[in-house]
């Protein structure tokens, strides 16, 4: 197996860990106060709204880090003709 493969896995394990301790052991209500995108503060679990802001964050990070898809550069099949002058 590839050792990029298997630590990433371990590290996706230990940041899901990490949310259902965190999920487990903060069950009071906060506030979000975001006024130019809520008119009225938000009020909710502490777990529930990190566990959002991190799904938010991990599906921006994945979008960015996909790239623009896509060929960079020339394609292999073409081979730059020779001019006879």
């Amino acid at each position: 197996m590839n050792f990029k493969l298997i630590f990433k896995s371990l590290l996706i394990i230990a940041v899901l860990a990490l949310l259902v301790i965190m999920g487990m052991n903060n069950r009071k209500t906060v506030e979000l106060s975001m006024p130019y995108i809520f008119p009225r503060p938000q009020f909710g679990p502490a777990a529930l709204m990190y566990i959002g802001f991190f799904g938010l964050g991990f599906l921006a990070g994945a979008v960015l880090m996909t790239g623009g898809g896509g060929k960079k550069g020339g394609s292999s099949g073409s081979k730059p003709s020779k001019s006879q002058s």
